[in-house]
């Protein structure tokens, strides 16, 4: 069951666990890097053990391709996998692409793909994204 993105047996032990939210990869940065844009979300600790989708660590990787990301992709990606306040989910492909094919409001396919996410497991996904917070129906009472 392991997602072969970091934390072998002990994360995809934690993947069977419940999850209460899933993370875009902004907020799974901030959390990783203890940024200061988290004293503007209070709430979101009420929210663990936060979801992480595989989607995530493929978005980092080409933000790190184009020079608009400087982090270890896959250190980053074992980091969130050893890390218990994370659930690296692995919900099924065919599942992420059923629930894309309708979301014609964004032409961001990790987007897509993250809010897809969300919807197949029926969780918030915890977003700043504008366009994500204006259309997608599963978000954080206190993101709406």
């Amino acid at each position: 069951m392991g997602v072969g993105v970091g934390g072998g047996r002990a994360a995809a032990a934690r993947g069977r666990r419940n999850l209460n939210s899933l993370l875009d990869t902004h907020f799974l940065i901030w959390v990783i890097e203890a940024s200061r844009r988290l004293e503007d979300h209070p709430w979101l600790g009420d929210y663990r053990p936060w979801g992480v989708s595989p989607v995530s660590f493929l978005e980092m990787k080409f933000l790190g391709e184009i020079g608009r990301l400087d982090l270890d992709g896959q250190g980053f990606a074992d980091r969130v996998g050893d890390d218990p306040r994370f659930v690296v989910d692995e919900a099924p492909l065919a599942a992420l692409v059923r629930h894309a094919l309708p979301l014609d409001w964004t032409r961001d396919p990790f987007d897509r793909l993250l809010a897809a996410h969300s919807a197949s497991r029926r969780v918030p996904l915890c977003t700043v994204d504008r366009t994500i917070r204006a259309n997608h129906r599963y978000l954080p009472e206190e993101m709406r």
